[in-house]
């Protein structure tokens, strides 16, 4: 189990800190062409889903790699597996049904972070 949780996680958090970096500072301009719905996000909100992001994907490997508060971790998987839920759902409203399978592979890979979590830590 703890292989199969470090194995994971070690993927989400590379993901997600990729994904939040950009989102914390790129410009609506230069983040438009690969996410389409910063047209109708406010960027305040924009930037503050790439700083939880970033705090999921250091929540993910922090606390267990330090042995502290490893419950944390868990809260960063939940926390993740709602911002894909945010995310399938502002997908859905736009009508882009054909882009949420990669949303729908984040929260399965995060919801198995979540058990693995409780199994392991």
């Amino acid at each position: 189990m703890e292989l199969a949780y470090w194995i994971v996680a070690g993927l989400l958090a590379v993901l997600y800190l990729y994904s939040g970096v950009l989102k914390v500072v790129r410009t609506q301009e230069q983040l438009r062409p690969m996410m389409g719905w910063v047209d109708q996000i406010p960027m305040p909100l924009v930037r503050t889903i790439g700083v939880l992001e970033v705090l999921g994907a250091a929540g993910l490997i922090l606390p267990p790699l330090t042995g502290t508060a490893v419950g944390l971790a868990i809260a960063a998987a939940v926390g993740l597996v709602l911002i894909q839920v945010g995310a399938i759902a502002v997908h859905l409203s736009r009508k882009e049904v054909s882009v949420i399978g990669l949303n729908i592979g984040l929260l399965a890979a995060a919801g198995v972070t979540v058990w693995l979590g409780t199994t392991w830590l």
